[in-house]
């Protein structure tokens, strides 16, 4: 198991779900994905709890605080940028909105929360004792991040412009046309992709999925209905490339499932 100890500008380096039953979260993601789980306090009556990968930090969950009451759990996802000031304030420019201005993560990092001009929430990482996932890519970890939209133009422009992502479109026939977010001109850069939202999730607003890697798509997504989730979209091939699905934890944060093809 390959470690990571750091992530280039534009790179997928971290996700944590936010729940309202932190103890459940665990119960369900332990047993899917075989974490350990490490309380840490993060303020006065809040905890963060790191989750780990034979030893690794791999992601965290926590419960949301009274001040997120009505927002449903959700997966969120990190960017790492070279500079969070410089970024954020790009983001502003760009037509995206600055849900909290760039703060310190005690020694770990500094980081700030965007919302793109479509509505899609992620956040920006800029690291100091902590680079993000020290695993990545392997079963249990993050492996990719999906940004389903209303507005794939506005979206896609906004982060080329904020991030420097270049993008290349591929037409997936009944599926649509899917943007790939490219952290560099090599089409070997992918680091995650773009859809228009589907007519079945019509009144959903945009959001960025986070795609974790399993060995078995198919016992995964029937392990996850298990411990009490709930199957999105099945599992299902895409051709050449992979295999994947969409649950939901049994709070309501929604994630895929993923394996690659080769």
């Amino acid at each position: 198991m390959s470690k990571h100890t750091k992530y280039e500008h534009g790179s997928f380096s971290w996700a944590d779900a936010g729940t309202t039953d932190a103890t459940a979260a665990k119960k369900f993601y332990g047993g899917l994905f075989g974490w350990t789980f490490q309380d840490t306090p993060a303020g006065p009556g809040a905890t963060y709890t790191m989750c780990f990968l034979e030893g690794a930090p791999v992601c965290a969950l926590y419960e949301m605080p009274p001040e997120m009451k009505g927002m449903p759990p959700h997966w969120m996802t990190y960017i790492s940028v070279d500079d969070v000031e410089a970024t954020t304030k790009k983001a502003a420019t760009n037509g995206g909105k600055v849900m909290k201005e760039p703060f310190d993560v005690m020694e770990h990092g500094r980081m700030s929360v965007i919302q793109d001009p479509s509505g899609a929430i992620v956040s920006l990482w800029q690291p100091k004792a902590m680079a993000g996932a020290a695993v990545k890519d392997e079963p249990g970890s993050l492996t990719w991040a999906e940004l389903y939209t209303t507005n794939v133009d506005a979206a896609g422009k906004f982060y080329v412009n904020t991030i420097g992502w270049k993008t290349a479109s591929h037409d997936m026939g009944p599926m649509g046309v899917y943007t790939l977010f490219n952290r560099t001109e090599s089409k070997d850069s992918g680091v995650g992709g773009m859809m228009a939202m589907p007519a079945e999730m019509k009144g959903v607003p945009s959001n960025w999925i986070t795609y974790f890697a399993v060995s078995d798509v198919d016992a995964s997504t029937k392990k996850a209905t298990d411990l009490g989730g709930k199957v999105l979209a099945p599992p299902m091939d895409i051709p050449n490339i992979g295999r994947f699905s969409m649950v939901q934890d049994p709070q309501g944060a929604a994630f895929a499932l993923y394996k690659n093809a080769h």
